[in-house]
């Protein structure tokens, strides 16, 4: 959520701004921004539209500079509204945009009232512009850095003056935030793929940084106010995986790239090995007698999915906790469990949080499941595990859960293989059936004719089950997940053998209920609950295996399954349940790619 641009060039940098905030609108927003220097004067425009209305403004008041910073704006202290969009001023001499949240804002708001200081919006970062303001006597690198020792929350901010045209100073706290180096011009931003087409070249600034940009240098100053030096990456941040093609929405191209992004997250390795996961994970996993998942959302799912899988095959108690839960409660910290937090953008500020947290407490051993290599999360974990789901533009999940499914089924199975709990055969099976789900997928993917038969159905209802066995019942939560992000329906999910402790005094002719059916060993289970609802006049909605010998009936609508997949079945079960939510999202008219109230990235608790 949230998005950062900021640049000091010898050209007029506003299209590169424009540009950057295009590039981030996957993350979500509801208002964006850009100010450059301009005749002297700090100059803005604003939009509580998209940044196509916002590049109309620029082009229509022709909005120039050759310094300047941009934003989009996921609302948090006060409504998506002109006043509170980003940039914010200060006294028409400062310029800030910020990502984050900061917690003691209402007193330092208060210090500063008795300082003369007026404040037009309600946002917390009008706060961090004053604060600057007031600090400012003449060296905007020095005020920044004081101001940031005021500051309790996470941000991450770019700051410029009117004094000092030539120059950008950011810092971050929880926040990313990322330099890019250029000839004769320096950048910043909130993820590197917004500058993409203006640099290769990368420095990650770590907690507590802060930095300076001018013409020719970039100096960073560390969370002690002694200089430092940041490695230098080259990040090939290419910008076309934002592309839609033909598709009508991300969300649909993304589930259609998932054969590509599992093919390519499979390891090519013939053997699960404990390099995968990088140097030191064999003696890692060595020492290691449990497992802590810590996630938020989909990922969250994940591990809940990833659970079954290693008590079943590595035989290695699993614990899956709620990342922003975990961080606030009193546990007992193991330090021979191995810590594993899983993430699409590896920036979720609660898992990182958790992490932190963990660490704090004596957790050595830590692992990454996350889709971008550069990210906060992967840089602070001992070992990784990087997904190859590429560019997810879409803010529902799809094959960022389906390629971290993929990851931790191959952790599931290093370890049961280096416990001793799978042989040489079902090693050699568990590869077959890997390198297979894309052509499944393939299969699975050809049945979306009929889902949007079963969507037109869907569109006209207010609330929805879901449910699911076993290691469906995680399926069974995110299709639930999925149907209320895009949609807007009231969705829960339950393991089906809870009906009878609640949720079946909701089960009416106006319910749909959505049931995943593979056939497992709780199948027949799975069929006296789905009785369980017909007897109650419900409708039924099921994705069957070919094999499990439901059948369309009165009351009961079945669309079946290409194969059963057994231990992985979860990966292609999802699938269907992803294109119910899309077509149904579609049918009611919503953004999509942008629901409502949702960022893709979310970067504050």
């Amino acid at each position: 959520m949230c998005g950062i641009v900021g640049a000091v060039a010898q050209r007029n940098i506003v299209s590169v701004l424009i540009e950057g905030l295009r590039r981030l609108e996957y993350r979500g927003y509801d208002s964006c921004g850009v100010a450059v220097l301009a005749g002297g004067e700090p100059k803005r425009a604003r939009s509580v539209a998209r940044v196509a209305d916002l590049d109309e403004q620029v082009c229509e008041t022709r909005l120039e500079g050759v310094t300047g910073i941009a934003h989009t704006r996921w609302a948090t202290h006060g409504a998506p509204v002109t006043d509170n969009a980003h940039p914010i001023f200060s006294r028409n001499e400062l310029a800030i945009v910020h990502n984050g949240i900061i917690e003691n804002y209402e007193t330092l708001r208060e210090m500063l009232r008795g300082k003369g200081y007026e404040f037009i919006s309600q946002t917390d970062t009008e706060v961090i512009a004053h604060l600057i303001h007031s600090l400012y006597h003449g060296d905007l690198f020095a005020a920044v850095r004081e101001a940031t020792g005021h500051l309790h929350g996470a941000y991450a901010i770019a700051v410029l003056h009117k004094s000092q045209p030539h120059t950008v100073v950011g810092a971050r706290q929880g926040s990313p935030l990322v330099v890019g180096l250029g000839e004769g011009e320096n950048f910043l931003a909130s993820d590197a793929l917004a500058l993409a087409g203006s640099t290769d070249r990368f420095m990650f600034l770590e907690e507590g940084d802060v930095c300076e940009l001018t013409l020719e240098k970039v100096r960073v100053f560390d969370r002690d106010g002694k200089p430092a030096e940041r490695d230098v990456r080259q990040v090939a941040a290419y910008g076309g995986a934002v592309e839609l093609g033909p598709y009508r929405h991300f969300m649909q191209k993304e589930i259609f790239e998932q054969p590509r992004a599992i093919s390519d997250t499979i390891p090519q390795s013939d053997v699960f090995d404990a390099s995968l996961f990088g140097e030191g994970a064999a003696k890692a996993f060595e020492e290691i007698d449990s497992l802590l998942v810590l996630a938020c959302g989909t990922s969250y799912y994940s591990g809940l999915t990833a659970k079954y899988w290693l008590e079943s095959i590595a035989k290695i108690p699993t614990q899956v906790e709620i990342a922003s839960e975990y961080r606030y409660r009193d546990s007992v910290p193991n330090p021979k469990s191995l810590v594993v937090v899983i993430s699409q953008s590896g920036e979720t500020a609660d898992t990182i949080a958790a992490l932190k947290h963990a660490q704090s407490l004596g957790h050595t051993h830590t692992l990454a499941v996350c889709n971008v290599a550069t990210s906060a999360m992967v840089r602070m974990t001992e070992l990784s595990f990087l997904t190859h789901a590429g560019r997810e533009i879409g803010v529902a999940s799809t094959k960022a859960f389906t390629t971290q499914l993929v990851a931790l089924f191959v952790l599931a199975a290093t370890l049961g293989k280096l416990r001793g709990h799978i042989s040489a055969k079902q090693e050699a099976d568990y590869i077959r059936q890997l390198r297979h789900l894309p052509a499944a997928l393939n299969s699975v993917l050809a049945l979306e004719p009929q889902i949007i038969a079963w969507s037109e159905e869907f569109s006209r209802k207010e609330n929805a089950l879901f449910l699911g066995r076993g290691l469906h019942y995680p399926i069974a939560l995110e299709g639930a997940l999925k149907l209320k992000e895009i949609s807007y329906i009231h969705a829960e999910a339950y393991p089906a053998g809870e009906l009878k402790h609640g949720p079946l005094a909701l089960v009416t002719e106006a319910m749909p209920v959505v049931t995943v059916a593979p056939n497992d060993a709780l199948l027949e289970k799975l069929k006296s609950n789905i009785q369980e609802v017909r007897a109650r006049g419900g409708q039924l909605y099921v994705f069957a295996d070919a094999d499990t010998k439901i059948l369309n009936d009165e009351g009961l609508h079945v669309i079946r399954m290409p194969e059963h997949y057994g231990l992985l079945s979860p990966i292609l079960h999802v699938v269907p349940l992803q294109l119910l939510a899309y077509h149904t999202a579609c049918s009611r008219g919503t953004d999509v790619d942008k629901p409502r109230n949702l960022a893709k990235s979310v970067t504050v608790e």
